[in-house]
């Protein structure tokens, strides 16, 4: 995917991501409803915003079009960690078992503190 194309489709909802996505895997339609196991027309509506996919049909479009369930649905500013936790997650998920637990517990912890200092803000307004 082009850097220029990311930034434009990422502005993008459901819809139209979703179009953008087939058209970007060269695939018709009926095409990408029959890797689905879908109709043409269900398809059809999905693309127009006259319905939404199941969450077992969202998980296989996802499969298909070869990205996460959470860029189909969600803007970039809704979406998980910035870039440079993601890249530290992507560090960590190789980390043994037991270091795992630890960062874990570490995250909860700060996490724990930063929504208690929220609320401490927010019973003083």
């Amino acid at each position: 995917m082009s850097p220029r194309f990311l930034s434009s489709w990422l502005t993008m909802d459901f819809p139209e991501r979703l179009v953008a996505l087939r058209k970007q895997k060269l695939l018709t339609q009926q095409a990408l409803a029959d890797l689905l196991g879908i109709s043409g027309s269900i398809l059809k509506r999905y693309e127009a915003g006259r319905a939404q996919p199941t969450l077992p049909v969202l998980r296989r479009l996802a499969v298909t079009l070869g990205v996460s369930a959470d860029v189909l649905l969600f803007d970039k500013d809704e979406r998980g960690p910035d870039e440079m936790l993601r890249l530290q997650f992507e560090a960590v998920s190789q980390f043994p078992k037991e270091e795992k637990k630890i960062i874990q517990a570490l995250l909860d912890g700060m996490i724990i503190k930063h929504r208690t200092r929220q609320l401490v803000d927010e019973l003083r307004r």
